[in-house]
């Protein structure tokens, strides 16, 4: 990494930290009164890959870290299967408390809480998100379809600042007792790699492969011309 690459990164890894210990106290909607804690996100912070759920549930809440039930067990094999860890991915969810009896967000939660996932994907630079389920992919798209309509279909999006590729997927929670939608998740999910290396637009363009130097043989005589062989 470039010396001034590296700065920036620096820079924006203790952004984020700084964004970490600010979120603690948010209480920008009624959700603070009933949460144990703001689930922030967890993994790289700069990770190309970030996943976005819902919200939390009951063990997220306790712990502080998102997608640690049989959910993030799924998700972390899925991963698995393609080479990738947790710890190199970027993971966090629309909203950062937990409602009530795991209810779904209500409008007013998300309007709430959606800053706070825009300013996490403008420090973090992803170059793909997935977006689990339904409600990451409505507020990330910007439109109405649901996930079954989307799902699976890269779309070239700006996000944070950033133009990248958000990908719906379905939520592992939605597969969890669903074999057929296991296998579209799986499935989804090993495109991923082939996604990751895909070019976005304002990347660098590839350097010009150097020609390969001219090998001279040593010691050995000069061919001769085919007319010399005594072919013809």
């Amino acid at each position: 990494m470039a010396p001034a690459a590296a700065t920036d990164a620096q820079a924006r890894r203790d952004d984020l930290v700084a964004f970490f210990h600010e979120l603690e106290d948010c209480a920008k909607c009624p959700l603070a009164e009933g949460r144990t804690t703001v689930v922030f996100g967890s993994g790289d912070p700069d990770a190309d890959l970030m996943f976005v759920g819902e919200a939390p549930g009951f063990h997220e809440d306790k712990q502080g870290k998102p997608f640690v039930g049989q959910a993030g067990k799924m998700l972390d094999k899925l991963l698995a299967e393609i080479g990738r860890t947790r710890r190199e991915v970027f993971i966090a969810n629309v909203l950062k408390c937990r409602p009530p009896g795991n209810r779904d967000p209500q409008p007013a939660e998300i309007e709430a809480c959606e800053g706070h996932l825009f300013r996490q994907v403008e420090l973090i630079r992803p170059r793909v998100i997935c977006s689990l389920g339904n409600f990451a992919t409505k507020l990330l798209s910007g439109r109405p379809e649901g996930i079954t309509k989307v799902r699976g279909v890269p779309q070239l999006r700006e996000i944070g600042g950033r133009t990248l590729f958000l990908y719906p997927i379905f939520h592992p929670a939605a597969a969890l007792y669903t074999p057929a939608m296991l296998e579209r998740l799986r499935e989804d999910i090993r495109a991923l790699p082939e996604l990751l290396a895909q070019p976005l637009p304002g990347d660098p363009p590839e350097p010009e492969p150097e020609p390969e130097p001219e090998l001279a043989a040593v010691g050995a005589p000069e061919a001769p011309a085919v007319d010399q062989l005594g072919l013809f």
